[in-house]
């Protein structure tokens, strides 16, 4: 007999997350932390977006933390310039769900 793999953790039991951004998350289809850590934070809130959601920049700035470890607002205090390019690069792409 096989031992099962061990269950993903609900994405809440993420830094930063709790239940209305694990309901933006599913509602996207990212509903394992291994599902967002493959997008990572960027593409993840795009999806959510596509997904029909409408999440405010606080839920980039908490998935980057989610996986990456930090507080949200100390990615919003370092890292809000290079997501906001990140962000900005999907959208010259034309990429739908992406705000010009």
């Amino acid at each position: 007999m096989t031992a099962s793999p061990p269950e993903d953790p609900p994405l809440r039991a993420l830094p930063n997350l709790g239940p209305a951004s694990e309901r933006m998350l599913h509602a996207a289809g990212i509903c394992t932390p291994a599902a967002l850590r493959a997008l990572g934070a960027v593409p993840a809130f795009v999806a959510v977006r596509q997904a029909g959601q409408q999440p405010s920049l606080n839920l980039l700035w908490a998935l980057e933390g989610a996986l990456s470890g930090r507080d949200w607002k100390a990615v919003a205090l370092h890292e809000r310039t290079a997501l906001l390019m990140q962000l900005d690069d999907l959208s010259t792409r034309n990429v739908p769900g992406v705000y010009k």
